[in-house]
């Protein structure tokens, strides 16, 4: 494969993580938050079981060592994790537009520093502290100019975005030493779907109904923007650099957007729509810029 063709998949994934935003929105019509984040991430586990099955026996042959109970733990914690971001994001989608959430849910980009500042003493690039202060601004200006033009659900959504930062965190740390992308995948799909199908009755109408009436979203949602979308990153990123991968993955936003006012009807005043192209900017920045500093030639070795 190609560069181009390597990036042309990772622009149809972008898309369909930008739809995927239009599918949890309209599920929200006929089933609640906790129960379609279960039966959604079920179905991702199932459409990659087939890739971590594979994943496992061609490790297997090559003699590699197989996945510890220590990595396993891992990978269950960060299905929980999942599970708590996606869940807040359901919840936000109740009460906020596609728009809106496809924007403040790629604040995490920024917010992943800020947390490991804090939690690990780890420094990011110098771009990041602007970046946050444009981010902040451009959620401002979505919500209307005004700091009360927030709605709860924009404020759920923001919680969604510090979590996912937790989750990004803690992949970056555990996946260390197991390079198992597809059996990674397929344990947090599966925790995530049990926690919310088994939690699920404490808070909501749990039917057979309301799974019939939101099945192609759920489909969708699960199989098509969680499985396929997963895959397709994950062939496309092998061929093409981390720069370029970071454009094209970032046409989520837009296109979440782009979707929303296409199938829903959204439409945002013309001062949210330089709110949206602030945060994305923010976002570009803080993965690219750090990548355009040369790399600092190594020390020379004693004779």
């Amino acid at each position: 494969m190609n560069r181009a063709a390597a990036n042309g998949l990772l622009l149809i994934t972008g898309a369909v993580w930008g739809m995927g935003f239009v599918a949890q929105s309209t599920a929200m019509e006929a089933i609640g938050p906790v129960f379609f984040t279960g039966l959604r991430f079920l179905a991702a586990a199932i459409a990659v079981a087939p890739l971590a099955l594979w994943e496992g026996r061609r490790a297997a042959a090559r003699g590699a060592a197989p996945v510890t109970p220590r990595q396993w733990r891992n990978f269950a914690l960060l299905g929980a994790i999942l599970f708590s971001s996606l869940a807040a994001q359901q919840i936000g989608l109740l009460t906020t537009t596609v728009t809106n959430a496809g924007f403040l849910t790629g604040t995490y980009v920024v917010i992943v520093p800020i947390v490991a500042v804090v939690l690990l003493r780890e420094f990011p690039h110098p771009v990041v502290w602007p970046a946050a202060l444009v981010t902040l601004t451009g959620i401002g200006l979505l919500s209307g100019g005004r700091l009360d033009g927030l709605t709860e659900g924009d404020l759920w959504t923001l919680l969604c975005a510090l979590l996912w930062a937790f989750h990004v965190i803690a992949l970056g740390r555990f996946v260390r030493g197991a390079p198992r992308p597809f059996t990674l995948a397929f344990t947090q799909f599966l925790v995530c779907g049990v926690i919310g199908c088994v939690l699920a009755p404490a808070f909501e109408t749990v039917a057979l109904a309301p799974i019939v009436a939101a099945a192609p979203e759920i489909l969708f949602a699960g199989v098509v923007s969680g499985g396929v979308a997963f895959t397709l990153q994950a062939i496309a990123q092998q061929h093409t650099t981390a720069p370029q991968a970071a454009i094209f993955m970032s046409t989520e936003a837009p296109f979440a957007a782009l979707f929303g006012a296409l199938i829903l009807a959204e439409r945002i005043a013309p001062i949210g729509l330089v709110g949206c192209a602030l945060i994305f900017l923010a976002i570009l920045a803080v993965e690219l810029v750090p990548m355009l500093r040369p790399a600092r030639p190594a020390p020379a070795h004693e004779p």
